[in-house]
């Protein structure tokens, strides 16, 4: 059976060191196969392998590339457009989950590639963008759907480079429009 690659990214890779060296120091022999896995992704915010490997397979199945183009539902872009003011700031958050993944995307495409934020940077970023005062749970979301990457004490945040779905696209085209 072939083995699909999953990207592994550790944005402080002087913090993998120490957990990493913490966790060996500590084991009585030398962990075998799944255990080094579990301490890898671990140290990375990861309940265990398990959980980082549904994560992986999870994004993948949200958007296969070969579909993207052909999936794009046009009622919902135009609802999630309809969400943004004419200066393009979000005027309210979404009830619906697919609406509310395509307003993340559009805060995700603000946010500087290859750039690290302190916890006020990103705030004030995300506040700038949208009208109904709650940076927080946009940080949160961002967060927890890993379009942001966050240290493990919330000091730092990184935007992750993932491609956008074909529909988040069609939003964005339609914002700048």
């Amino acid at each position: 059976m072939s083995r699909v690659p999953m990207p592994f990214y550790a944005g402080d890779v002087s913090a993998l060191a120490r957990t990493l060296r913490r966790k060996l120091q500590d084991a009585e022999a030398a962990p075998g196969h799944v255990e080094l896995l579990n301490l890898l992704v671990k140290s990375v915010g990861y309940r265990n392998f398990q959980h980082f490997k549904a994560e992986f397979e999870g994004c993948r199945a949200v958007e296969p590339p070969e579909m993207a183009a052909a999936e794009v539902n046009a009622k919902r872009v135009k609802r999630v457009v309809r969400l943004f003011d004419g200066r393009g700031l979000l005027t309210r958050w979404p009830k619906k989950h697919s609406e509310r993944m395509l307003c993340l995307w559009v805060m995700w495409s603000r946010i500087a590639p290859r750039r690290d934020y302190n916890e006020r940077e990103i705030g004030e970023l995300l506040e700038q963008h949208h009208l109904f005062a709650d940076p927080a749970l946009l940080r949160r979301e961002l967060a927890d759907h890993r379009m942001v990457e966050r240290t493990s004490d919330g000091s730092r945040y990184r935007r992750m480079e993932t491609p956008p779905p074909a529909e988040a696209v069609e939003v964005f085209r339609r914002l700048r429009a």
